[in-house]
């Protein structure tokens, strides 16, 4: 799984790193027992302060999300993310907000975007 710092976001770092991290357990792309990054090698790939990768870990390891074994890594865990609604909010404008400009550099509108989006839904239906 490859983690993405966005500044703009307003959303603290470790925030961005725990949601990250649920949503991928979420979408099946992190199992237990899948080993996270060092926190010196995700800092370094975020470019990103150290303490603020062991404060993403250590509040996920509270919640009982991911196991730290000293000397050995942190690892998911067997327990299953709580994503509140607050973090499906957050998460959702995010995914909105990068569709839109994404769109916009190609010149299309949002109700370019609606369209499109509506003839998806048709498509499955």
């Amino acid at each position: 799984m490859k983690f993405l710092i966005d500044p703009k976001s307003g959303v603290p770092f470790y925030r961005q790193i725990i949601e990250q991290i649920k949503f991928g357990i979420a979408r099946g792309e992190l199992a237990t027992g899948d080993r996270l990054p060092t926190v010196r090698q995700l800092a370094v790939d975020l470019s990103i302060n150290p303490n603020t990768v062991v404060r993403a870990y250590r509040e996920l390891e509270i919640e009982g999300v991911v196991d730290t074994q000293q000397g050995s890594g942190t690892f998911i865990g067997h327990q299953k993310p709580e994503i509140d609604q607050l973090e499906k909010q957050r998460m959702l404008d995010q995914i909105i907000t990068d569709l839109l400009a994404r769109a916009s550099s190609y010149g299309l509108s949002l109700e370019d975007v609606l369209e499109g989006l509506r003839h998806r839904k048709e498509a499955s239906s």
